[in-house]
């Protein structure tokens, strides 16, 4: 009982009463008296003070007791209770009493006029459940109020005229009520409430005296619909195109500033075309049954393109030179294909961003360049760029400040602007990144660097000191990894190069999260950094988004040799999320037959020693013979260096020699029968590719040397490398150059055909067929060679880059050569194409055509290869 009081209390004081006086009438209110078993006497002053708050928002000035005003056991309490409003100053007094039994409550009520004798008003309520007590009191004030003030209730609310739109969707929007205090502020909020709809034109208010109140009429006339739309005067666009650009339908409202709104829709359709005169007016044709007809009157004007640039200020470059600068141009011959003149306003704030960093970065230190005026004349655009050029600054001194944690010497040696003659904004930028990246690698992850430009005007020099704070030294308290449903955090973690509680590095963390995407078991990779429970401390949070690391891949082809064939393989790249990877292949033609299966084991024992086996059956039927090999391997390998791993495997196949014809290289005939290799193998590869699949940058290059010949029949080494570079070039294109050779070096075993060299097909000289440049022995029989170079180089460039879709263009270059013969690179087979390469949803695909540049007798042309994937 206590705590509902309590709440009562604070509820009675803090809720108002919304009303609105007419007048300014004064009111006493006496302390009440409250009949109660508990003791509840500061319920006395509550009350009171609640009413006197409900009735001064209601426009009443209340007066202010003093302490004693009424004697409780007078003779004649009304005249007391008169006196006392009369000694306040007051028109009215009020009082009463609160009865409270048990959960039941009544509350009595009384006002008396001070300067009048007539009887008080009386206002009585009686609830049940104290908690209601705060209603009752907000219920009594509103009495007194209509009392006060000689306000009327609401009796109804009417709405008419409305046809279309439903009566209670109007009444939604209203806030006057049946029972509410009739107030005109009140219905003018509803007027604008109503014409806020958008579906009336006009709206009347009428109220109508009633016994039991006003009667509250609102009057609506609703807006035309449209029945038709209509578009006039269009010629460069289709009626379709135009109507498709609009938000207002038929059977829509007629509204102006909708209208207003799709008269701009059609006028930006105009400028995506360059008609930047285009002219729309409407027209609203009425109807019978309040609909009406909306016309679009289109004026198209002619199209406008770009005449004129202009450069307003430049002396030091040449028009000729700033419009070299931009990307917009003028209008010209081609301009109907190239669409060059056209306007674009982004596009022109964008040049004039161009135009300030050219100057800023040839020594304008003070350049100025306005924003890009743009005038719209009859026939033609004129845009006027103004520039400020300055003085142009050579380089003065070099220096860095602050906080040092390395010698100047060092610090300013990683300094490009150094070597630049003049002053150069964004090779000062690239300085600041390069600073920030030496602190970042000793933990200061917070180092603040700002260059200070001190500009001398008599030599027209700026000196330039890199100002460091390198702040706190940072360590990772805790890293977070989410988003990686499958892939286990381990697998996550051990390819970052930062761990917990340990110094922050920005290199590090850089070549972690390149570790990851090369993984490529992420469609994407987020980074995000959070303050620690200290300000050494920082929290590295990753987000991962995991892609499908399992792929389906085939490929199809026909030659001479190998007539029609389908290459197939599975694979898992990260079977179980835990980062081991399965490969099934097969190939299936008419001559050959393939089967491997292999798995690897990245991060034995959890450091990085990479094992795995392969095991195969492999069935080839060349021409001159046919060849059965079942074998397998074993490899290791360990990461030396960064991006670098060494590799050791050991090898066995045996092979079956058989069904060789008479006109075979006698090579060949020799090895008739079952013939076994067994042999170890050691490699070192350097790759830095930012990505495995599709890479724009970095390099991949290895070493081998297999030696056979620990048992078995075969004997030989080996000798292998490989280099490629993936170059970044201009707007997003990439270069990519790729080389390799091998030398077979004969000992006093056999060194079988198979182990020698040929070249031909998509993964090597493509538009050759498939070992097709080979030796010839004394017989011109076709025989591999004991050494080849091969050169590839292509230019790889997007066709349609959000689908993952390039073009690629391509020159290759190789040949064999027999173990006494010396290389000759003008000996090299030469050939050049192009083709389509798509990552697509489906897998990777290649289409490409090679044209033999050195055909030979006996060759074709030019020949078309293809190879694609699925993924899943």
């Amino acid at each position: 009982m206590f705590k509902h009081l309590v709440g009562i209390i604070i509820f009675l004081l803090l809720l108002p009463v919304n009303l609105y006086s007419m007048e300014s009438l004064s009111v006493l209110v006496l302390p009440f008296e409250v009949y109660s078993q508990e003791n509840t006497s500061y319920l006395e002053e509550k009350i009171s003070e609640a009413l006197r708050n409900h009735l001064e928002k209601s426009g009443a000035i209340i007066v202010q007791p003093e302490k004693k005003q009424v004697e409780k056991e007078s003779l004649d309490l009304y005249e007391e209770i008169r006196s006392a409003g009369i000694k306040n100053g007051a028109d009215y007094v009020v009082w009463g009493s609160l009865t409270l039994a048990g959960s039941n409550f009544s509350l009595d009520v009384k006002m008396i006029k001070s300067f009048a004798t007539t009887s008080p008003e009386v206002f009585f309520a009686n609830g049940e459940g104290i908690e209601n007590l705060p209603g009752i009191v907000r219920k009594i004030a509103e009495d007194i109020n209509l009392k006060l003030f000689k306000k009327e209730r609401v009796a109804k609310v009417i709405i008419s005229g409305n046809t279309r739109i439903e009566t209670d969707a109007i009444k939604k929007n209203i806030k006057t009520k049946p029972g509410d205090i009739f107030l005109a502020k009140s219905l003018s909020e509803d007027l604008k409430a109503i014409y806020s709809m958008g579906y009336f034109e006009d709206i009347r208010i009428e109220a109508d005296n009633s016994p039991d109140g006003k009667i509250i009429t609102f009057i609506v006339k609703e807006k035309q619909t449209i029945r038709k739309i209509l578009i006039t005067g269009n010629k460069v666009y289709e009626k379709k195109e135009i109507e498709d650009a609009l938000d207002i339908k038929t059977g829509s409202i007629v509204n102006i500033f909708k209208i207003r709104s799709n008269i701009k829709r059609i006028k930006e359709l105009y400028i995506t075309k360059n008609y930047h005169n285009a002219e729309i007016i409407y027209k609203i044709h009425p109807l019978q049954h309040n609909q009406a007809d909306l016309e679009f009157v289109i004026k198209e004007g002619g199209k406008l393109r770009i005449k004129n640039i202009i450069f307003d200020g430049n002396s030091d470059y040449s028009d000729k030179k700033l419009k070299k600068v931009i990307k917009t141009k003028e209008k010209g011959f081609w301009s109907w294909l190239t669409s060059t003149g056209n306007y674009n306003r982004e596009k022109l704030n964008q040049d004039a961003a161009f135009l300030f960093g050219f100057y800023h970065n040839s020594g304008y230190a003070n350049a100025r360049v306005g924003e890009p005026l743009v005038e719209f004349k009859k026939d033609s655009i004129e845009v006027t760029f103004k520039i400020q050029e300055g003085k142009r600054f050579k380089v003065g001194t070099v220096d860095v400040g602050g906080d040092l944690i390395f010698k100047k010497e060092k610090l300013t040696k990683n300094l490009k602007i150094t070597g630049k003659e003049y002053y150069n904004r964004e090779v000062i930028r690239n300085d600041i990144l390069v600073l920030t990246d030496i602190y970042s690698d000793e933990g200061y992850a917070f180092a603040d660097i700002s260059p200070g430009i001190n500009e001398n005007h008599e030599k027209q020099t700026v000196d330039i000191t890199y100002k460091i704070n390198k702040g706190k030294q940072v360590y990772f308290e805790k890293i977070t990894i989410k988003g990686n449903t499958k892939t286990r955090d381990k697998v996550i973690r051990r390819e970052l190069k930062v761990y917990e509680q340990e110094i922050f590095s920005g290199k590090k963390l850089k070549q972690g999260v390149r570790n990851l995407k090369r993984l490529d078991y992420f469609e994407d990779v987020k980074v995000d950094t959070s303050k620690g429970s200290g300000e050494d401390k920082m929290n590295l949070d990753l987000e991962v988004i995991e892609k499908p690391t399992g792929s389906f891949s085939f490929g199809g082809g026909y030659s001479s040799v190998e007539h029609a064939f389908v290459t197939g393989s599975i694979t898992q790249r990260n079977l179980f999320g835990r980062g081991h990877i399965l490969n099934l292949k097969a190939q299936l033609g008419d001559r050959t037959n393939q089967y491997t299966l292999s798995l690897t084991e990245p991060w034995l024992f959890d450091i990085p020693l990479s094992i795995g086996f392969d095991v195969y059956n492999w069935e080839y039927d060349y021409d001159d013979y046919e060849r059965d090999s079942i074998g397998g391997s074993i490899r290791i390998s360990y990461p030396v260096f960064d991006y670098t791993r060494l590799y050791l495997s050991y090898s066995y196949d045996k092979s079956d020699i058989n069904s060789i014809w008479f006109y075979a290289a006698s090579s060949i005939k020799d090895l008739e029968g079952n013939n076994t290799t067994s042999s170890i193998s050691t490699s070192l590869r350097y790759d830095s590719r930012d990505n495995v699949m599709t890479p724009t940058e970095g390099s991949n290059h290895s070493f081998t040397i297999e030696y056979a010949g620990i048992g078995g029949d075969i004997e030989f080494t080996k000798y292998l490398a490989e280099l490629g570079w993936y170059i970044p070039l201009f707007w997003k294109t990439v270069g990519f150059a790729h080389s390799e050779g091998g030398y077979i070096y004969k000992g006093d075993g056999i060194v079988p055909d198979y182990e020698r060299f040929y070249l031909g097909g998509m993964n090597s000289l493509r538009g050759f067929d498939w070992r097709d440049i080979c030796l010839k022995d004394e017989n011109g029989a076709d025989i591999g060679g004991y050494k080849y170079v091969q050169f590839n180089f292509e230019f790889l460039f997007p066709l349609v880059e959000s689908a993952g879709l390039k073009g690629v263009l391509f020159f290759d270059a190789g040949n064999i050569f027999d173990k006494s013969d010396s290389i000759k690179f003008n000996d090299l087979r030469e050939s050049a194409g192009y083709g389509i390469r798509w990552f697509s949803p489906m897998g990777p695909i290649r289409l490409e055509c090679g044209h033999i540049l050195d055909q030979q007798e006996g060759e074709s042309k030019s020949r078309w290869e293809f190879s694609m994937g699925t993924a899943f």
